[in-house]
């Protein structure tokens, strides 16, 4: 994997409190999460969940197994290797085999502002980081919430793999503040030829309508705005790419369905401290199907608004999500031949679920279906 480079957002001290850990600091990070408990009783649990029971006497042998592993790392590239060789192997046990279009178009030293649809908290980035792999360029540094940096470990896992945080718990001054360091860390990292990964809204698309949030356009503007450069000009600074990513299935779409259908009865839904992280955890141990990552062209437009950009992007996204007969099914349209083991698997997939939540999980599927068809307009039912 190509090396990170140095750059002036890594030494500027008015990024530290968000930006993604340095080369000098990653042999430390690595000797804290190797010393970290609930790191190793995590181990137990998900790879040795039979011999639970014996965790005390494991912990020891797997911390020493680590550290013999990764204890050498001294570098984000080196441990950013390692997390390319984990995909490779996740794809292969978890997946139905990944496709990439559009990442022969992008050029190497060039900073990108990747916009995309959000599915899965931690592998929509990283699929694109595969994508950019694959093809010998930089990876992306990720925009992440605040909300799922809730203990040391996640944090430190998140930085080590270039994840830069974006405040979602400050309010009013506060709030506008952090938003406008947030610009600056962006707008700065662009012009060093760091590539940049946000999604197109806060939060996954729990219904499956992959809409662009306005207000996270008008965030990027921030800088331009004390730079006094127009919003039409400055976006074609940011090199923006949309990217639509497709899976065949969501291993969380349940707990989607789940979380929607409490909303609906009882008018709110809240989170376990730690159901981030294992949303986390199932998206990357679930059972995916085939996915698609389609990556357009950097966009050189004139956008007036951000409106007219959010447009732009949706329209993209709903004309280049790939629909898989899991979508088709669910929205009561016709599959290619050839298909009907496909669609009865989904149909299995959709009996599973309670009552409550079936219908819930079939609009989730058949919502990208409905915005192929209707590109950016309205689409609420």
């Amino acid at each position: 994997m190509e090396e990170v480079k140095a750059a002036e957002t890594s030494s500027d001290s008015r990024f530290d409190g968000i930006r993604p850990y340095r080369d000098d600091e990653v042999g430390t990070v690595i000797s804290r999460i190797l010393a970290d408990e609930s790191f190793l009783t995590s181990i137990v649990n998900f790879q040795y969940r039979r011999l639970r029971l014996l965790g005390p006497l494991l912990k020891p042998l797997i911390r020493r197994r680590l550290q013999s592993k990764f204890g050498h790392i001294a570098s984000v590239a080196e441990f950013q290797d390692y997390v390319a060789v984990f995909m490779e192997n996740m794809i292969k046990n978890t997946t139905d085999g990944v496709s990439f279009e559009g990442f022969d178009r992008l050029e190497k030293g060039k900073g990108y502002l990747f916009i995309s649809n959000h599915r899965d908290i931690a592998l929509d980035p990283a699929f694109i980081d595969l994508g950019l792999h694959r093809r010998g360029l930089d990876t992306v540094r990720i925009a992440i919430g605040d909300n799922l940096l809730r203990t040391q470990l996640a944090t430190d896992l998140m930085k080590l793999n270039q994840s830069f945080v974006v405040d979602r718990s400050s309010k009013g001054r506060e709030l506008l503040a952090s938003l406008s360091l947030l610009s600056d860390y962006i707008r700065l990292s662009l012009s060093e030829g760091h590539s940049i990964w946000i999604a197109q809204r806060e939060g996954r698309a729990k219904d499956g309508n992959d809409q662009t949030d306005p207000a996270i356009l008008k965030m990027f503007h921030l800088a331009g705005r004390k730079l006094k450069i127009p919003f039409s000009q400055y976006v074609k600074q940011l090199n923006i790419v949309p990217v639509a990513i497709s899976y065949e299935y969501d291993p969380g779409d349940q707990d989607k369905a789940h979380e929607l259908y409490m909303k609906e009865r009882d008018g709110s839904y809240e989170k376990s401290q730690l159901e981030d992280i294992q949303s986390i955890v199932n998206g990357i141990q679930g059972y995916k199907g085939r996915i698609s990552v389609r990556v357009g062209e950097p966009l050189k437009q004139d956008f007036a608004t951000v409106d007219e950009l959010a447009r732009h992007i949706d329209e993209y996204i709903h004309g280049n999500y790939h629909l898989y007969p899991s979508n088709l099914a669910a929205a009561g349209r016709k599959c290619e031949p050839g298909e009907e083991k496909a669609v009865a698997a989904f149909e299995e997939r959709l009996a599973q679920a309670s009552e409550n939540e079936r219908e819930l999980i079939r609009s989730y599927y058949a919502r990208p279906v409905i915005n192929s068809e209707v590109g950016s307009e309205d689409t609420s039912v």
